[in-house]
């Protein structure tokens, strides 16, 4: 997409402001015939498509100097459109709000949870309610006192299973250091398309960043490029055939989407993940990613600790009707750094 802003440097941190900003955005071929909430997103990343589509519907936003409160007003090159950017609720944002949690392991120092699908970890744009941080600040007063409310690591919206958060300001700063020295063993169940055609245990190391044609994306980008961050992923297939294939997969690194963008570099997009150009699959709503299994030295006892989770049943169904067979007892479950447990990967 080429760059169709006008007056747009600070699209990230656009609503730290007090006040109401008004920003005025020229449509340019690539916009043509685009519904005005989505052009609104792609042009301006750092705000999402759901809070575009509340701002036209409270009027914030006009083509052509007339106000438009449809969302899937289709636009033309040429035309003008000015928005009006409102600041961002931040109480709200980190405000309690009791949510069923599904908690897998608690106790003084940390949480592990098990995230399903359709649930922000963290407020953002379009999202400053309803998320995981707020359900912690209920479930866990104390959180309100840690960075983040302790969440340490994220899983995307769409993405289900098990995350740990620090419940002590010791267990903060301590995970943060291991996930940052690759000391915790992050392993995710994903099906992908296509039959795999390389070594059935390899490992992917491609950097990553910023797509520079579609902003919403991550891509794989040449080594010392603009953006570019240093990103490894180990892949071992557990089942296969020509259609589909079902994979383990161990972060090194945690780069946005670095699952979902390595697969679909190799050519084997998640099944349902249309960002990346995965193609649905009978009901399938969401891309084929679970955190199945979490391991980590506990921050104050120093055991070696690893827990794990069963699919959900929606992959669980799409993994039935695919013909493919999921065995848990296939992952691995040494430390990072471990020698029997890298022989097992790589």
């Amino acid at each position: 997409m080429r760059q169709s802003i006008i007056e747009i440097d600070h699209a990230d941190d656009m609503l730290d402001e007090a006040s109401v900003e008004t920003r005025v955005l020229r449509v340019d071929a690539d916009g043509h015939g685009q519904r005005l909430d989505r052009w609104l997103a792609q042009v301006m990343p750092g705000l999402s498509r759901s809070y575009w589509q509340t701002g036209i519907e409270q009027g914030h936003v006009s083509v052509d100097g007339l106000p438009v409160t449809k969302c899937a007003r289709r636009l033309a090159a040429g035309q003008t459109v000015t928005v009006q950017l409102h600041p961002v609720p931040q109480a709200q944002a980190y405000a309690p709000q009791p949510m069923p949690l599904s908690v897998v392991h608690e106790d003084d120092h940390l949480l592990v949870l098990d995230k399903p699908a359709g649930l922000v970890v963290h407020p953002g744009a379009g999202h400053w309610s309803g998320t995981l941080l707020n359900g912690l600040l209920a479930y866990h007063p104390g959180a309100a006192g840690l960075p983040r409310a302790g969440i340490v690591h994220r899983l995307d919206k769409d993405t289900s299973g098990l995350m740990v958060v620090a419940k002590s300001p010791h267990a903060y700063e301590t995970l943060v250091a291991a996930i940052a020295a690759r000391q915790v063993q992050r392993l995710y169940v994903a099906l992908a398309w296509g039959a795999w055609r390389r070594p059935a245990q390899c490992t992917v190391e491609a950097p990553i960043g910023r797509d520079p044609r579609q902003r919403l994306r991550m891509a794989v980008l040449a080594c010392g490029g603009a953006g570019a961050r240093a990103a490894r992923t180990d892949l071992r297939v557990l089942d296969g055939h020509a259609s589909m294939t079902l994979l383990a997969c161990r972060l090194h690194t945690g780069r946005t989407h670095q699952i979902r963008v390595h697969l679909a570099w190799l050519g084997h997009p998640l099944v349902g993940d249309a960002l990346y150009g995965g193609r649905a699959f009978d009901g399938l709503s969401r891309q084929a990613l679970h955190a199945a299994q979490l391991g980590l030295r506990h921050p104050v006892t120093g055991a070696w600790q690893v827990w794990r989770s069963a699919l959900p049943h929606d992959l669980a169904q799409a993994l039935q009707r695919s013909g493919l067979h999921y065995n848990a007892a296939l992952l691995d479950e040494h430390e990072p750094g471990g020698a029997s447990g890298d022989r097992a990967w790589i």
